[in-house]
């Protein structure tokens, strides 16, 4: 029993030899008896059998038809998909708003320093570019004294101007800035625009190599009819930045035929009319709309309202807020019109808003209340402009019209479709509101009517009714 064990024990020694280093050494013997699985000859014989030479080329031909399936219907699905649009060409006077700031001193205490301090509060109302002044020197109904490469000390110096068109750039605001010469008095070309195109065309090329994004001429019916109207276009033609200068301008108490015709006459990038009108009945403002959009690029159009009608009992803000936020153009608004001012109120009530009211006056507090919704609205609306490709540049499509009312659609390839209603009446009206595209539903995303017309709710698009003096936008998903 022992020489066994002892064997054993000397076996065992023999596979394990201690080296040098003091590591152990195993040696595993080779088991030459043991066999594992077919040898090479053997699965040689075997894979040449028919049923496996037939398997693998089933296999084969398997997988050739599904790649080749797979390659055709990703073909059918890229052919039969239903192909975007391309973008229209946009500038930026097209993807938002324009401010206009006429008196810079009523705007603000420091002047042309508080513009400058207002760009925040501006980049958050969405704006887009500033229309600025004028600020020019110039005696009322005196063209002798005009210079309009001048600021005048009231709203500050050149220096802050260029200050405020730096910062503002930053902002990603352009800043347009207001040339018409006679701007203190109601004829804005001293009765003679010839008499004064010579310093126009020197003044819009000094402002623009300054850095200035475009310039505004009020009444601009009077200098576009001039001779020297075409050597002011060039200027604008020959700058050398890379992002397009623009030349803009604005009419009043034109028809809309005649408004066409200037539009066709004068070329200018952007036009701005009060057609847009709440004294005017929503079937000519439909037809107006429609004249200028079948007519002309809508990049073209800006709307705007005459004076201080946003805030007027005639037309409540929010009303008129929807529908120029959403016509096919460029809603063009002046400093106040976020908050519903009214003609006669100082512009310092926008900042005012920002000081709470004491508890006890009542009426003010609820004033106040009243003016910060309206700037909410305001604001919602700019943004939703922004970003939704159906209002920035989406097709126009009148919906109804009466003498007290206006809906259309906006809708974009197969971006979501919009829905304006307005009714700036003193009753009710009930719209039925036909084409092929609209839905029998279709969801609030905005609305004057809380109470009726909630936000995210579904209401019908066949009778869409809607109260005195009160507007809604619906919105609905592309169709298929």
């Amino acid at each position: 029993m022992k020489d066994v064990e002892l064997k054993e024990v000397d076996q065992a020694k023999q596979l394990m030899t201690r080296e040098n280093n003091g590591c152990v050494k195993v040696t595993v013997p080779e088991n030459t008896g043991a066999k594992y699985g077919l040898s090479k000859d053997e699965l040689i014989q075997i894979a040449g059998t028919t049923g496996w030479v037939r398997t693998r080329w089933a296999l084969l031909v398997l997988f050739w038809l599904g790649w080749v399936g797979m390659l055709a219907g990703a073909i059918v699905i890229i052919v039969q998909a239903p192909r975007c649009k391309p973008i229209p060409e946009m500038n930026w006077w097209n993807e938002g708003l324009l401010y206009k700031i006429s008196d810079v001193s009523a705007f603000s205490d420091n002047g042309l320093k508080g513009v400058e301090e207002k760009l925040d509060y501006l980049s958050q109302m969405k704006v887009k570019g500033l229309v600025l002044g004028p600020i020019h020197t110039v005696q009322a109904d005196q063209p002798d004294t005009l210079n309009l490469t001048s600021v005048k000390s009231e709203v500050g110096t050149e220096n802050e101007l260029e200050s405020l068109l730096e910062q503002a750039h930053k902002k990603g605001i352009s800043i347009v800035l207001n040339l018409t010469p006679n701007y203190e008095k109601p004829s804005g070309w001293f009765k003679n625009a010839t008499a004064v195109a010579e310093k126009i065309r020197e003044a819009c090329a000094y402002w623009l190599t300054k850095g200035f994004d475009g310039i505004f001429l009020s009444d601009l019916k009077d200098i576009a009819i001039s001779h020297y109207w075409p050597s002011i276009q060039v200027i604008f033609n020959q700058t050398d930045n890379t992002k397009k200068v623009a030349l803009m301008g604005s009419v009043t108490g034109l028809s809309v035929d005649e408004v066409s015709l200037l539009l066709n006459r004068s070329g200018v990038d952007l036009l701005l009319t009060e057609l847009a009108d709440p004294a005017e009945s929503g079937g000519r403002q439909a037809q107006a709309i429609q004249k200028l959009y079948s007519g002309h690029l809508q990049t073209s159009l800006g709307w705007s309202l005459r004076g201080r009608s946003l805030g007027s009992p005639a037309a409540p803000a929010r009303l008129f807020h929807t529908l120029l936020f959403t016509l096919p153009g460029t809603p063009v608004f002046s400093a106040g019109d976020e908050i519903g001012l009214k003609a006669g109120e100082k512009l310092q009530t926008m900042w005012d808003l920002e000081n709470p009211v004491e508890a006890t006056n009542a009426t003010a507090k609820t004033r106040q209340e009243e003016r910060i919704a309206v700037r909410d609205f305001f604001k919602a609306l700019s943004d939703l402009r922004g970003k939704e490709r159906s209002l920035l540049h989406g097709e126009y499509v009148s919906l109804y019209s009466s003498a007290t009312s206006l809906a259309f659609l906006r809708l974009w390839d197969q971006s979501e479709r919009f829905i304006t209603a307005v009714n700036w009446g003193n009753d009710s009206v009930t719209m039925k509101l036909t084409n092929s595209d609209l839905p029998a539903e279709a969801q609030v995303r905005l609305s004057t009517d809380a109470e009726n017309l909630a936000v995210d709710h579904k209401v019908s698009v066949e009778k869409l009714e809607l109260g005195p003096r009160q507007a809604v936008l619906l919105s609905y998903p592309y169709p298929g």
